[in-house]
């Protein structure tokens, strides 16, 4: 199975006020496994970069001027993912972002059924724990020593081997993983067998053989049940 684990970096926190979108990044699974193609690119958001938001990803708008607009790269991205699942933490930020720009373009959005939730997988996996990804990574013995900021690449990157652990880590050819829609659920068969019931077997000794102990018996000297000495 083809999955698509990506994440994104924006201008803030809401498209609906004026955020855009400014960073993705989209890692390949199949199977589980990263296959090594990826899809990377920088948008030009054609607004300031708050300060805020660029002491999370370093992005700065002198930076992104001469990057091209989400627009210009629409395509490339759509024929990527295709119609894969797609894996985000905190997917419906992510969604949120990619939804809004595609709409900008005219294209139809992603449906809300190919999304998978690492957040979501998390909480089920580890109620009550942290569930950054941060927290995640150190959970499960991830290297981020690398990671000094937020990086669209870098983050799809770290979330495909937490992704990997939560969904049954090395053991994907077992195939203990439910599908997409639900990844944490095992599949389990159960094997009943009918039980039968036989005839107990005799086991008492026949004629011939008592007569025969009884001989036995009395060629015994003194025996100790008789009291003898």
């Amino acid at each position: 199975m083809r999955e698509i684990i990506f994440d994104t970096e924006t201008t803030g926190l809401d498209p609906k006020t004026g955020d855009r979108l400014v960073e993705i990044g989209c890692v390949e699974l199949v199977n589980r496994v990263p296959t090594g193609a990826v899809y990377h690119a920088y948008f030009n958001p054609q607004r300031d970069m708050p300060a805020e938001a660029e002491a999370v990803h370093g992005l700065s708008a002198a930076f992104l001027a001469d990057k091209p607009l989400f627009a210009d790269k629409c395509g490339e991205f759509i024929d990527f993912i295709g119609d894969s699942p797609l894996v985000a933490h905190n997917a419906g930020f992510d969604f949120g972002f990619i939804n809004f720009e595609l709409a900008q373009c005219g294209q139809e959005p992603v449906c809300h059924s190919r999304m998978v939730d690492t957040v979501k997988i998390a909480r089920m996996r580890h109620p009550g724990a942290k569930n950054s990804l941060d927290a995640l990574c150190t959970r499960y013995g991830i290297d981020r020593s690398h990671r000094t900021k937020h990086g669209a690449l870098l983050d799809a990157e770290l979330l495909a081997q937490v992704y990997v652990e939560l969904t049954g880590g090395r053991q994907i050819g077992l195939e203990l993983a439910a599908d997409a829609a639900d990844p944490i659920v095992a599949q389990v068969t159960v094997v009943t067998r009918e039980r039968v019931f036989r005839p107990a077997r005799p086991h008492g000794a026949s004629e011939a053989e008592l007569a025969a102990h009884a001989a036995f018996l009395e060629t015994v000297k003194a025996p100790l049940w008789s009291g003898g000495a």
